[in-house]
């Protein structure tokens, strides 16, 4: 009879103790996310363990929009252990990340991606915390990717928007065929930054090549994502392991360090015949005033590598769907360009484009900048941590804080728009000093605006020059960038896949412009 009870209370008493462990845990993380919190500031209830994380796993910029209506520009919410406040109007922006900016310049460093995809691959510039290595990685990026130095790159944004053109003349049978222009953008972005960080380009021969650095590359950024990795925010979810989330990570991370090393090995190899082409990396090589550590220049090829996966691809994706729906807007483009060039043979070659100041067109300028208002593909900024206690309103934000800038929610701002969801590219021209935050805002926005802007405007210059895009045959794709992303939970990158067709406007011209 003792040994049945015996047999009997033993399980009952392994289940009382991890009952009683896990509820110890749930008393001792609540009272740790309570203390945690700022009392300054108010925001939406979550649940325990989880806090906000579960409401906001479709389209969270949208939410958080939404939020600031009953919480007020600045509020706060809880991702599982970590309060985060959220900042979601232009002016509480500008009050924040303009005029604090010194208090508001590092980033918080969040597991998934600092710890195991940081590990050998290194973290990009624009992600990194900050420290003096920091500043030294931010003067090199800057004067590579400078106004003046964009200028410089002509020639080479010249030569690839021209082989963007050729790929979509091909892709589409010279205008006979619809196609879906996303992995010909993609393309087209990614040998930019490859040729101005390593001097090599890639074509649309290199597919093998092509494809892993687009996966891996997306991977990566999901692995930075808020809401796609939830052992960021719940430390107990670590311990699992058998975690797919830090098993892909870890794959990705050794994915991407086979293509870095096979560039920088490529490069050293041109360095040492001298037949290599002038560069960012070989530059930073041969510059003694600026001498980086191997892992500096990996940061920076990093955070090359990532922007030429991102901004303009994603922007230039949405574009592209969104025109052949409005025709209206390509014609204007169009018209502005017959006041400037004859034919589309003339904006092909590099005398006419390559020095152009595209700003001057001002309808042009102001599509590229509604693209990138109106989609913001990167729509909760890369988030930041304060490196020193600042204020809102009177309201202390205490050394340590993490804050989020909600560019989709500033993007919208009603108080800058009388019309913020409406796809408009004339409010560019009635406010030409309205502020964009798709870059960012403050000390820690995105280095490479110049050049994405100067990208962004000559691929829609050289499109809309050469081609109508008109809509594909079959069910209308969805050009929304509410509801028509490829990534239902942050949203942003990119849209589903569609299709487009390229009507040619000199088929003969262009061609002897390729032969």
């Amino acid at each position: 009879m003792e040994l049945i009870l015996a047999s009997v209370l033993t399980p009952l008493q392994g289940l009382t103790a991890a009952f009683t462990l896990l509820l110890i845990y749930l008393i001792v993380n609540e009272i740790f996310r309570w203390r945690a919190e700022n009392p300054g500031f108010n925001g939406p209830r979550g649940l325990p363990i989880a806090g906000n994380l579960l409401q906001l796993q479709v389209n969270a910029p949208e939410i958080l929009r939404r939020w600031s209506e009953k919480y007020g520009d600045v509020y706060q919410i809880q991702l599982g252990n970590t309060p985060v406040l959220v900042v979601n109007t232009a002016a509480a922006a500008k009050e924040l990340f303009a005029h604090q900016g010194h208090a508001l310049n590092s980033r918080p460093t969040f597991y998934t991606f600092y710890k195991i995809v940081g590990k050998t691959s290194g973290i990009t510039i624009g992600t990194s915390p900050i420290s003096p290595e920091l500043k030294q990685r931010r003067r090199a990026a800057a004067s590579a990717l400078n106004k003046r130095a964009v200028s410089g790159y002509s020639p080479l944004l010249h030569l690839e928007t021209n082989l963007l053109v050729k790929d979509i003349l091909d892709a589409g049978g010279s205008g006979s065929r619809q196609i879906n222009p996303m992995p010909l953008v993609r393309r087209f972005a990614l040998s930019v930054i490859l040729t101005i960080n390593w001097g090599t380009s890639i074509t649309s021969d290199d597919k093998s090549l092509f494809e892993e650095i687009t996966e891996v590359e997306a991977g990566i950024v999901s692995t930075r994502s808020v809401m796609e990795n939830l052992q960021d925010f719940i430390p107990i979810l670590r311990l699992n392991l058998f975690s797919v989330r830090s098993h892909q990570a870890q794959r990705w991370r050794e994915r991407r360090d086979v293509y870095l090393n096979r560039l920088d090995s490529d490069l050293r190899q041109k360095i040492e015949k001298k037949v290599h082409r002038p560069c960012i990396q070989s530059n930073t090589i041969f510059d003694e005033a600026e001498k980086l550590a191997p892992k500096d220049l990996r940061i920076i090829s990093t955070s090359m590598i990532q922007g030429g996966t991102g901004t303009i691809s994603g922007t230039l994706s949405w574009a592209l769907l969104f025109l052949s729906q409005n025709l209206e807007a390509q014609t204007k483009v169009q018209r502005e360009i017959a006041a400037q060039f004859s034919n589309p043979v003339e904006v092909l070659r590099e005398s006419a484009t390559a020095g152009l100041d595209i700003s001057g067109s001002l309808y042009l300028h102001a599509l590229g900048m509604e693209c990138l208002r109106y989609f913001t593909v990167l729509r909760l900024s890369l988030p930041r941590e304060s490196s020193g206690d600042c204020t809102y309103q009177g309201r202390h934000i205490p050394a340590g804080s993490v804050v989020f800038l909600n560019a989709w929610a500033c993007n919208r701002d009603a108080a800058v728009w009388e019309d913020p969801d409406e796809f408009r590219p004339e409010r560019w021209q009635e406010q030409p000093e309205a502020p964009l935050f798709t870059y960012g805002m403050g000390y820690r926005m995105c280095a490479g605006t110049a050049l994405a802007n100067r990208e962004l405007e000559l691929v829609l210059l050289k499109i809309l020059a050469c081609f109508d895009i008109l809509p594909g045959t079959g069910q209308k794709p969805d050009a929304s960038p509410l509801t028509g992303s490829s990534n239902v939970k942050e949203s942003g990158r990119f849209p589903r896949a569609y299709e487009v067709l390229f009507k040619v406007h000199d088929l003969e011209g262009m061609n002897s412009v390729f032969v």
